[in-house]
């Protein structure tokens, strides 16, 4: 017997309407993407109302989310996700193009990469927490010294993935293209940049949320407006429904993030086999 997958599941001929049909399907979809995250609410509701653990510990949903919708409706949540993510966005961007940038030269340049190889090496597994100290004093605790933080965290996956994006590249490639009269740049940017892009977004993709988690770790760590510095402000003030309800909040932030960067890649990499549709065996 023919085994049946997923996506033929969802691509199966529906009764109805052709409107009734997309509405059917894209509810059938929704369903099948939202089961594990209703069955972990279940879990949280039935836990907090069990009495296992007593309310303080783990609230029910109900305040929770009645907690955050009063942040939605007072404007909290909106700035403080814009300050959060302001940070986390400028940190991002300084990575990656610093990453691609870093990375095409160490595989270009020999000197470069005896440079910087041993820093990179050394750097990618130590804690980074150990530099905000050192950027306090270099650049106080406002702004500045929290986006550096964001930087060297999320730069190393970017490194990482263009040297090994550039590195994967087929030589027949390249030499096609020398033969056929095309110049460094050229080959660069017309040939090795586009086969690499697939490692290269997979980096950007794991530097996104590296970059959203330093830059909520350093608002808690530091304080100041932000996803980071209201829990932090909930915690001294033992609120636990307001807790919760920043966890939730950055949860919904970061899945949301992920997501967009999720759907630029199948954007721009629309012209390969990766964002076609796995078919049934």
């Amino acid at each position: 017997m023919a085994r049946v997958s997923a996506w033929t599941l969802l691509d199966a001929p529906l009764p109805g309407s052709p409107l009734t049909q997309r509405i059917l399907h894209y509810a059938t979809w929704i369903a099948a993407r939202s089961f594990t995250l209703v069955l972990l609410l279940l879990l949280w509701e039935g836990l907090a109302r069990s009495g296992i653990v007593s309310r303080f510990m783990l609230p029910p949903l109900a305040p929770v989310i009645e907690r955050i919708g009063e942040d939605i409706v007072s404007g909290d949540f909106v700035f403080n996700t814009a300050r959060t993510l302001g940070r986390a966005l400028a940190g991002f961007a300084i990575a990656g193009v610093g990453g691609v940038a870093l990375g095409m030269l160490m595989v270009r340049s020999a000197m470069a990469r005896w440079f910087f190889e041993p820093v990179i090496s050394a750097g990618f597994p130590m804690p980074k927490v150990a530099f905000l100290p050192i950027f306090i004093l270099w650049f106080g605790v406002y702004d500045m010294s929290k986006i550096f933080m964001v930087v060297i965290d999320a730069i190393f996956p970017v490194i990482t993935a263009t040297i090994v994006g550039l590195q994967g590249v087929e030589r027949e490639f390249v030499w096609s293209a020398r033969n056929l009269g095309a110049t460094p740049r050229q080959v660069v940017w017309e040939i090795m940049l586009p086969a690499a892009s697939p490692q290269i977004l997979t980096g950007l993709q794991v530097a996104l949320p590296i970059a959203i988690v330093i830059a909520i770790a350093t608002e808690m760590l530091m304080g100041g407006i932000g996803l980071g510095g209201a829990l932090l402000e909930a915690s001294r003030m033992a609120d636990s429904p307001s807790v919760f309800a920043g966890l939730v909040e950055m949860a919904a932030v970061g899945y949301a993030a992920i997501k967009c960067m999720s759907v630029i890649r199948h954007r721009l990499l629309r012209w390969h086999q990766e964002t076609e549709r796995p078919t049934g065996i």
